[in-house]
């Protein structure tokens, strides 16, 4: 029986406003408010709740056959709790029904996977515990930021506590292999791999409103097609979607929730079944080792990062990022922490490349994104010069660490003598 895994992606660019070089040292505030409550609000209207609600309706209709995943980064979550408070209860409606799995990534929606470890995996289990406290749900699939994925971080994100982990299904990876299968890591083959098919994912997301297409118009009869020409033994599926898709990028008008959903009714009607990732990486079994050992994305048409650390500019804003983050782990200022997390956004960088129509971008020049950026690099960089310190404990030895606990044990048992003797004064 063929299999439609279906994930979500939410992820909005946090807007910084225009941060000049006089407000460093004397302004702290980054952020393009209005711009970003109007886009997050115009999102919600066109594609986050209409989009919700075509899911509920599916869910009932169709009951342990339609499943779905999302990866919802936590600077997009802090947005939804601040702007759209009903959005958090809509997916909590979702969550509710059994039907929806919530998978890890990074919390700010960072490059932390290629440039700081022990970032990274303070980011992937602060986004863990979003999840949990907001939905219940503990994620088992990891989908980083732009699904980032070689070799090396899939082993780290198992040695997290993660099952498995979605990635690209990048034809420099898989030669001749198809992306419809489960795969394991090359490092450490307990980690299940899954792969975009990006030919099919990209066909709704980016095509399906172009009519200078030659596959144009694009009706759920013939998407359904697509799907069952896939050899029988293909197992599964992976269709990846930025959410925007739809309504946003492709709008109502364009059909595309009315395709959506008459897809989803055929399929089943098919025998299709659409299991959640998690579900996905427990009922199969890999049928090979995946080997990536360079990074893949699916950021651009080269499945790889070039769009955000391709250019001199970018690689400086990232060594800026670097630095800071090496004196963020003595830092205990709540602000301080909230702004690092924010200031992470790889669209931020992604805003830095020269390949960039200016639509997609609110600056006018690649440079300016540049210059507005690290002017709030400089000005984090004060703050946390001036900022409290608190001793980090991350480089003690095992045996500083057992003379700590020793040190604190004794005077823990000193308080506790202290207590029970003033008990005993008042009686």
């Amino acid at each position: 029986m063929k299999q439609i895994s279906l994930l979500f992606k939410i992820h909005q660019p946090l807007q910084l406003r225009s941060y000049r070089f006089f407000d460093i040292g004397q302004d702290h505030y980054y952020y393009d408010d209005f711009t970003n409550k109007s886009n997050l609000l115009k999102a919600a209207k066109q594609s986050y709740l209409p989009m919700n609600n075509l899911l509920l309706e599916l869910v009932a209709a169709h009951k342990k056959n339609f499943k779905v995943s999302f990866s919802i980064s936590g600077t997009m979550l802090e947005q939804f709790e601040k702007y759209v408070p009903e959005l958090i209860e809509s997916f909590q409606k979702l969550a509710a029904t059994g039907n929806v799995d919530f998978g890890g990534e990074t919390y700010s929606h960072s490059l932390a996977s290629v440039a700081n470890e022990q970032e990274f995996e303070k980011q992937a289990l602060a986004h863990s515990e979003k999840i949990k406290q907001l939905f219940g749900i503990a994620p088992t699939v990891f989908a980083n930021t732009d699904l980032i994925y070689s070799d090396a971080i899939g082993e780290q994100v198992f040695n997290m506590g993660f099952k498995g982990m979605i990635a690209e299904g990048a034809k420099q990876v898989l030669g001749w292999k198809s992306p419809n299968f489960l795969y394991c890591n090359a490092n450490n083959p307990r980690l299940k791999v899954l792969l975009r098919n990006y030919k099919l994912s990209d066909d709704v997301s980016l095509r399906f409103s172009n009519s200078s297409w030659s596959e144009y118009p694009l009706t759920a009869d013939k998407f359904l097609s697509w799907v069952q020409a896939i050899p029988e033994n293909e197992e599964v599926v992976n269709l990846v979607f930025d959410y925007k898709t739809f309504g946003t990028y492709q709008k109502a008008e364009t059909g595309i929730f009315d395709f959506f959903k008459s897809f989803v009714n055929q399929a089943i009607d098919s025998k299709i079944v659409f299991p959640t990732c998690s579900e996905t990486i427990h009922t199969l079994q890999p049928v090979s080792v995946l080997s990536v050992p360079s990074i893949t994305s699916c950021i651009n048409e080269e499945r790889d990062l070039t769009t955000v650390i391709g250019n001199n500019l970018q690689k400086q804003a990232i060594e800026g990022l670097t630095n800071l983050s090496q004196h963020m782990k003595s830092v205990s200022d709540a602000g301080i922490i909230a702004d690092w997390n924010k200031i992470q956004n790889s669209d931020h960088l992604y805003y830095m490349s020269m390949n960039l129509v200016q639509e997609e971008s609110p600056y006018p020049t690649h440079y300016e994104a540049f210059i507005n950026y690290m002017n709030v690099i400089s000005d984090m960089n004060e703050r946390i010069a001036k900022a409290p310190k608190t001793e980090s404990l991350d480089n003690l030895s095992n045996e500083e660490i057992d003379s700590e606990i020793e040190k604190h044990s004794a005077i823990l048992k000193q308080l506790m003598d202290l207590k029970k003797h003033q008990k005993k004064n008042k009686k």
